[in-house]
Formats: C-alpha cells, structure tokens, sequence
C-alpha cells in the first residue's frame, strides 16, 4: 500500500512514525512546500529502518504531487495555525481553501484514492473538499472525534483505574467544543457505566462533566505546548489501520452526511463503519429525543458556519 501524508510539522511526521514502526506499508511519501524540511525529516527517519523490526518501508520526501501518483491513502495536515486574535472561522476560511487546493491536486494524480483530513477545523476542511471535488463523500474522512474518543475513553479509564481500551463509548459531532457524549453509549468493561461503577463502590459519571473534561483536554494541551500532535497522530493511524486491513471497525469519523437521522450536507461525527473502502455505512443508534435535539441543534450550526466560510471563500457549498 502506497500512503502520501501531506505536510511535514509534528502531526504529519506523527503519523509518519506510527506508519513507520507499527504498520506494512510499501511506499510512505512526504510532501510538503518546503522539500528540505520534508527531506531532513526523511533522512531522519531512514536511520530508524537498522534499528527496528518493521517493515522496511520505502519513504519518499517531495513537493511534488507526481509523487502520489497511485497512492491508496493520503493524508492532509498542511494548513495555517490559528494565530492569536484570530477565530476559529477566520482559521476555516483560510485551511477550507487549502484543502480544497490541496486535494484537487491530489484528484488529478489519485483520484481512487481515500483522504484523511486533520487540517482544522478538520470537518468545515473536508465539507468543502466533498463538494469542490469529484471524491466520493465516503472518500473523504475527517479524522473527526475519533481523538476525543480517545480522550473520554482515558479519562474514565483513570477514574475506575482500569485500561483505556475496557472502556467503550463515543464523542459524536463536530471535533471539538461542539459535540456531545450520549451516556447510553458508555461502557465500562463490557457493562453499563452506572453498574459497573455501582457494584465497585465508585462515584456515578456525570456525562455532562465527563463532556466538558473531554473538551478542556485539547485545550490543556495547547495551552502547554501550542499544539496537539500524539493523540491526533495516534488517531489518524487508527482510520489507516482499518482502511488498510479492511477491519470495518466503528469509529466515530466524519462525513458528508446524505440523509442519515434526518440529516443532509453535513459533515459530523457519527459511528461508522470504516474499511478499505473509506467510511462504508453509517450505525443508526436509538438516540433519546434529547440526544437527538443535541446532534440537530449541532447540525444547525456546523450549517451555518459552513454558510458563512462559502460566502468568504466563493468555494461551493
């Protein structure tokens, strides 16, 4: 499998080096505008290949787009930071045009291929990338709520001290402040989260609060180090992994919705099936009527944004 990752700051080489040490792939290309940077990155990693037992992958740094000829899988990280006294929807204008850019030159050299978008705000990225482009809606991925999955699945973890990976649930939505935790949906070791933590002597989860600790994580974060970067790496390579093997795991990525909960032209976070042909199906869980109101209302103002970046940009919608 060929797999292009398109900008070389810590996310991309992120995902490089998960791509690198823990998956099979053939051919890993680089590219970024700056090619010493890409190189230096690649130089580098290639002194890892006589010190680890996997796979001697082919690694390629370029700012060439000729270079993803055939790729299966690309990814996009390139894209501004936000800068201070900027918004969120300042910072959308700009990467929604980027991407867009971005991933028509990707078109005309991949066309079958499946994109991976972290740029943010990564889900008004890839609404405008489905619609300014010829890639089927499930082609393109926003890597979504998949890391504030993460997030809620360790900070439960922590609280009844057990593994990350014994607890199951979701983040659905819009990645980032404007999502929500349906409790239905919480697990813990495969019971439900108010039993377990009733029969082991442990407080009740307060979804609500768990929510709002899942959206100060990112924030902790950056405020610490003005960015994220292993969690977000860790993630993408989760959706490589299923694309890759064709696991059809369900995860909680983001794409054009097309009439699923009543919902059209729309980019969320829902739980879909995904596998070697990108985001496959949708799963239709029994929501409450107040999880319901919740995705609605989100839906409506995700809309209105997307709105107000295709009146900026000119980009269709």
């Amino acid at each position: 499998m060929k797999i292009g990752v398109i900008g070389a700051g810590a996310v991309g080489v992120g995902i490089c080096n998960y791509l690198l040490t823990l998956g099979s792939v053939s051919e890993l290309v680089l590219l970024d505008q700056n090619l010493e940077r890409a190189e230096g990155e690649v130089f580098d990693f290639r002194h890892t290949a006589a010190l680890t037992f996997s796979k001697n992958t082919h690694i390629v740094p370029t700012d060439d787009y000729l270079t993803l000829i055939g790729a299966d899988i690309v990814v996009i990280t390139a894209g501004a930071q936000i800068k201070q006294g900027q918004t969120r929807m300042d910072l959308a204008e700009i990467n929604a045009k980027i991407g867009v850019d971005i991933a028509k030159q990707v078109e005309r050299v991949a066309p079958n291929a499946t994109l991976i978008v972290v740029s943010n705000p990564c889900d008004i990225v890839t609404h405008f990338i489905a619609k300014n482009t010829q890639f089927p809606a499930s082609k393109v991925i926003s890597s979504g709520c998949v890391i504030d999955t993460a997030r809620l699945m360790s900070i439960v973890a922590n609280r009844v001290n057990l593994d990350p990976k014994n607890v199951f649930g979701y983040v659905l939505g819009e990645h980032g402040a404007n999502c929500f935790t349906p409790k239905s949906l919480i697990s813990i070791a495969g019971q439900p989260a108010d039993y377990y933590c009733d029969t082991n002597h442990i407080e009740r989860i307060c979804a609500d609060e768990l929510l709002e600790s899942v959206k100060q994580a990112g924030y902790e974060i950056f405020k610490r180090k003005q960015n994220t970067t292993h969690g977000i790496a860790a993630s993408v390579f989760r959706i490589i992994q299923a694309i890759k093997i064709d696991e059809r795991s369900v995860l909680p990525v983001a794409t054009l919705l097309n009439g699923d909960y009543g919902l059209k032209d729309v980019v969320l976070s829902l739980p879909t099936v995904v596998g070697a042909h990108g985001a496959e199906s949708i799963l239709h869980h029994p929501f409450s009527e107040d999880e319901l109101t919740t995705l609605n209302a989100i839906a409506a103002n995700v809309a209105k944004d997307v709105e107000a970046v295709a009146t900026a940009t000119g980009l269709a919608k």
